[in-house]
């Protein structure tokens, strides 16, 4: 594989999901081409965007800057308003123009919209993957409730379920959910948006594999089979966050981490957030 850092991946029903992404909330313009063409280099070959995100042409150009296009997973989401079948179509379209890419790689549902039927979101999602317009589909921020009723609502395979996933929260739910339905869990805000940085328990582990904080709060939900896709705007990151697989995490520090969690630690909450496991 062309890059500097070695990659792994999780298999589901045949495709090949990046163990580590690259995210880009909030990310935009210049600076996010340079992030996303940088991140290819070194050898991401998952990068994460959204309609909602604004950014979707600067992901594009930088994908496209690359040279690697057919290598790299390019995941985008739509966005709630827009899940009714037309405009669910309408609006993949106009991403694939502002991506300038032939194809999108992973098509997700970014937040659930209980006023449109799942049936028929997921039908026209289905139908986009067998007119050539996207490879695979999928899901973001769904409870076990709405799991279940994905997998009721369609015959066509849903590669993965995209949640805020990191040691301060426990999704233990939704992951045994996510995996009984045939899905991987691919988990956004891995590092807690920089509150894993600095946590005593992260750093003492740390100290003892030659890692940081944040690479252990990775590298303890890779080791579960999770992908993870962190964020960073920085260059000198995305060497570190992509470096972990050169060590491994003993039972009891698994153990350890995975006790951070509280009651209060969810990060991302809205207005149209569904109710919560």
């Amino acid at each position: 594989m062309t890059g500097s850092t070695s990659q792994s991946f999780v298999d589901i029903r045949g495709f090949k999901l990046p163990l580590v992404g690259l995210g880009t909330w909030q990310l935009s313009g210049r600076d996010c081409t340079r992030v996303v063409q940088q991140a290819i280099k070194i050898g991401y070959r998952s990068i994460d965007t959204a309609q909602m995100y604004g950014n979707e042409a600067a992901v594009g150009e930088g994908v496209r800057a690359s040279g690697l296009r057919s290598e790299v997973m390019v995941t985008t989401k739509v966005q709630p308003e827009r899940l009714a079948p037309h405009d669910l179509e309408r609006s993949v379209k106009e991403s694939l123009v502002r991506l300038r890419l032939d194809v999108i790689d992973l098509l997700l549902i970014h937040w659930p919209n209980p006023r449109v039927p799942l049936a028929e979101t997921l039908g026209a999602m289905a139908n986009l993957k067998h007119d050539g317009f996207v490879k695979q589909i999928g899901v973001s921020n769904f409870t076990v409730a709405l799991i279940e009723q994905a997998v009721k609502a369609t015959t066509e395979p849903l590669i993965c379920n995209q949640i805020e996933c990191h040691p301060y929260l426990n999704q233990d739910k939704v992951i045994a959910a996510t995996r009984k339905a045939g899905m991987a869990v691919v988990a956004y805000s891995p590092i807690a948006r920089g509150s894993a940085k600095g946590d005593a328990v992260l750093e003492r582990i740390g100290k003892v594999h030659g890692k940081s904080a944040a690479q252990v709060c990775l590298r303890w939900l890779t080791q579960q089979g999770v992908a993870v896709i962190p964020r960073t705007s920085k260059i000198e990151r995305l060497e570190e966050n992509i470096a972990l697989f050169d060590f491994e995490l003993t039972d009891a520090e698994m153990k350890e981490i995975a006790g951070l969690a509280r009651r209060d630690g969810r990060i991302v909450d809205w207005s149209w957030s569904p109710k919560w496991d």
